[in-house]
């Protein structure tokens, strides 16, 4: 797994998503089963309010994916407070899908399921998630936001939300920070995009203050995408847990990552903290 990230600092735009891609190598490679696109929507608020998953990163993704496979979804499952069909209509994610004739799944609807047993578990010893999860690429289209429990929520919590149960306070109760290494132990995305158009920062991941950076990020391992978007924010990779744990268990690369386009210190901020 290639460990370069790359950032690309401008307007919000499908261009300024694409040439991220680009610099990774494109996404020849997501042609052979099903991709979904995972989106971040733990509340109905709309993009520019630093919370949900911007619709024009959303684009950029269906139409680079479409040019080489038409087996795409957007897909998103219900949250305690959120449902999901609900969350898509609002952000203006369903008008998107609707236009490029692509499916909206909701991931807690879906009956057909598999478990998945957690080798070396932190916490959760096997992880229940639709069948389509299970059988085709994830790509992990994430917010760049604070979180009270995880310090950040970027790629690699935005994979939590794979986990098509409703009544996800049970997961926190087991410790979040050791959930979200565990269900990225069984469900590894193949690329992760992270939203940095408007991030957010404060009382994430719902009820921060938006920050506008005018940023994508783009890698195919996760947790050097996370890692380099946590230095973006001002945090120390190493003293989050779950990034730090997931690189000790072998899911990707924390340190010595090959970061093109922008350099993270032109482009860092200090966020405040959750």
């Amino acid at each position: 797994m290639s460990s370069k990230v790359a950032i690309v600092k401008g307007e919000r735009s499908i261009e300024t998503v694409s040439k991220a891609l680009d610099l990774i190598g494109g996404l020849r490679d997501l042609s052979d089963k099903p991709v979904l696109i995972k989106v971040n929507f733990i509340t109905t608020k709309t993009w520019d309010t630093g919370a949900t998953t911007d619709p024009i990163v959303v684009e950029a993704l269906i139409r680079a994916i479409q040019a080489q496979n038409q087996k795409v979804y957007v897909v998103e499952s219900n949250a305690t407070s959120t449902n999901a069909d609900r969350a898509a209509e609002v952000t203006g994610i369903l008008a998107l899908c609707k236009k490029y004739n692509v499916p909206f799944l909701n991931l807690s609807k879906l009956e057909e399921k598999v478990t998945l047993h957690v080798p070396n578990p932190e916490t959760l010893s096997e992880v229940t998630v639709p069948r389509l999860v299970a059988e085709s690429y994830v790509v992990s289209a994430a917010k760049m936001k604070t979180h009270s429990e995880t310090q950040v929520t970027l790629g690699l919590k935005n994979m939590f939300g794979l986990i098509p149960t409703r009544f996800k306070m049970k997961y926190h109760l087991k410790g979040i920070s050791k959930v979200i290494v565990d269900v990225n132990t069984v469900l590894k995305p193949a690329l992760t995009v992270i939203d940095g158009f408007v991030a957010m920062e404060g009382s994430g991941p719902v009820h921060g203050t938006p920050v506008q950076m005018d940023l994508i990020l783009a890698g195919r391992d996760p947790v050097s995408t996370d890692s380099v978007a946590s230095k973006v924010m001002g945090f120390d990779p190493h003293a989050i847990y779950h990034i730090q744990r997931a690189a000790q268990k072998g899911l990707g690369r924390i340190d010595d990552v090959e970061v093109v386009g922008e350099r993270i210190e032109v482009v860092a901020r200090e966020f405040r903290r959750a």
